[in-house]
C-alpha cells in the first residue's frame, strides 16, 4: 500500500490537472475535433446496469452509472459518467481515451480506453483504489465491445483487478 503525505486537496487537484492537460495536449493535433463541439463526430449515451466483482465482499453493493462521451471521427473522445461506486457511494469519472473499431478486422469488433480523473471513493474506503486523495484518484478503463449497428453497442469495461462492468451505449450521429 502506498500511503500520501497529507496535503491540502487545492495544492493535489492543481497539478493533477495540469498534467491531464500536459499529456492531452500531445494528442491535440491527431484529436482535432475532439473538444470542438461544432467539428465532425458524434454524442453518446452511456448506461451501465450491472457489474461484476472478481472477489465477494459484504461490504459490497449494487453499481449502476450513466454518461456521456463525445467522439471525434478519428476516434479520440472526452467524456463524464455518475455512478454508485462498489460501496454505495456517489462518485463521477471524467476522461479522455480512444475507441478502436474494425478489431481484427471485424466490422462489429472494437476495443477502447480512457484515463482520467476518479473521484468518490472516500471514508473508509479511501484505500479502495490506488492514490487516492481526498476522494480524487487516477482512472484508467479498458474495454472490449460489440457494435450491434450504427448506433448501439455493447462493451465490457474492465475495472483494474476488481471487477468488469457491462455497459450500453447509443450513438446519436
Amino acid at each position: 500500500m502506498i500511503c500520501l503525505p497529507k496535503i491540502p486537496s487545492v495544492k493535489l487537484l492543481a497539478p493533477l490537472i495540469i498534467a491531464a492537460c500536459a499529456f492531452a495536449s500531445p494528442f491535440g493535433a491527431r484529436a482535432e475535433g475532439v473538444f470542438d463541439l461544432a467539428a465532425p463526430g458524434h454524442w453518446r449515451l452511456v448506461v451501465s446496469p450491472y457489474s461484476y466483482h472478481f472477489h465477494y465482499s459484504d461490504e459490497h453493493r449494487y453499481v449502476w452509472a450513466i454518461g456521456g462521451e463525445r467522439q471525434a471521427d478519428d476516434g479520440w473522445l472526452w467524456g463524464g459518467s455518475y455512478f454508485s461506486n462498489s460501496f454505495g457511494q456517489p462518485s463521477g469519472y471524467v476522461y479522455v481515451g480512444k475507441r478502436y473499431p474494425d478489431l481484427f478486422s471485424t466490422p462489429q469488433l472494437f476495443a477502447q480506453w480512457s484515463a482520467g480523473i476518479l473521484y468518490g471513493y472516500k471514508g473508509e474506503y479511501q484505500n479502495k483504489v490506488p492514490f487516492n486523495h481526498g476522494g480524487f484518484s487516477p482512472g484508467v478503463l479498458l474495454s472490449l465491445g460489440w457494435a450491434f449497428n450504427k448506433e448501439t453497442a455493447v462493451q465490457a469495461n474492465l475495472l483494474g483487478n476488481s471487477g468488469v462492468m457491462v455497459q450500453l451505449s447509443y450513438d446519436f450521429h
